[in-house]
């Protein structure tokens, strides 16, 4: 027993127990790993409200440009529809269950023959839920496509969208990439060569009204003459003057 006891003390007495820079170093360490599995977390928590909000933010898209396509008259339209519905739901609500179930399926099947949409010129959905007129396209500019590069080849559908599109986070985004100021010089331009080259060409200009001693400052003689610094100081060396 004591031979056993000598030699558990000997264990315990070999080992050296870790300094203060290593239990610092530890808990860094562990604070390290937790921090990187919050973000990860955090991540994929992210990820996750942003699958589910997708659907979402189509149907926000979707309702904003029906919106800027709609005139007053669809849109007073619209809410007629809208308060119709609202009757004709609480009017079957009123009646009795048998009715009810029968008026569903009526309406299940205006449900269905409404969702066959034809659409063969792919326009855009109004508020009606069925295709804008064609006039009201066109009227719109619609059917013409402007591409941005400096976008990175974003496509605006229209005149309006596509002016509107120069002040947007997109396109400023896109200036401050090529490190070129985003005011109104640059309007209309939506071609990197392009861009890069007006902002050469206003580099250069500026740098040309800049004051030039050699060219610019004027000295005259006793004659009236008047020259430039250089030629004056090479007159002057000459002994001309």
């Amino acid at each position: 027993q004591a031979e056993g006891t000598g030699a558990a003390g000997g264990e315990v007495a070999g080992r050296r127990p870790l300094g203060s820079a290593g239990m610092e170093a530890e808990a860094e360490a562990a604070e390290r790993q937790a921090a990187c599995e919050a973000v990860a977390l955090l991540e994929c928590k992210v990820a996750a409200m942003a699958g589910l909000l997708a659907p979402t933010v189509q149907a926000t898209r979707a309702q904003v440009e029906k919106k800027a396509t709609s005139t007053y008259e669809e849109f007073a339209a619209d809410m007629q529809d809208q308060r119709e519905d609202e009757l004709r739901q609480a009017a079957g609500a009123a009646d009795g269950a048998g009715a009810g179930a029968m008026a569903g399926e009526d309406e299940e099947e205006e449900d269905d023959d409404k969702d066959i949409i034809y659409n063969p010129l792919k326009l855009p959905v109004g508020w009606d839920g069925k295709p804008i007129p064609y006039w009201l396209y066109k009227l719109h500019g619609l059917n013409q496509e402007f591409k941005c590069e400096i976008c990175g080849d974003f496509s605006y559908f229209g005149r309006r969208a596509f002016e509107k599109h120069f002040k947007e986070a997109r396109h400023q985004h896109g200036m401050r990439c090529l490190g070129i100021p985003n005011n109104k010089v640059f309007a209309e331009i939506t071609k990197i060569d392009d861009a890069l080259k007006l902002w050469k060409t206003l580099q250069e200009k500026e740098q040309q009204q800049d004051f030039d001693n050699e060219e610019d400052e004027e000295f005259e003689d006793k004659d009236g003459n008047v020259y430039n610094k250089k030629t004056y100081m090479d007159l002057q060396r000459q002994g001309l003057l």
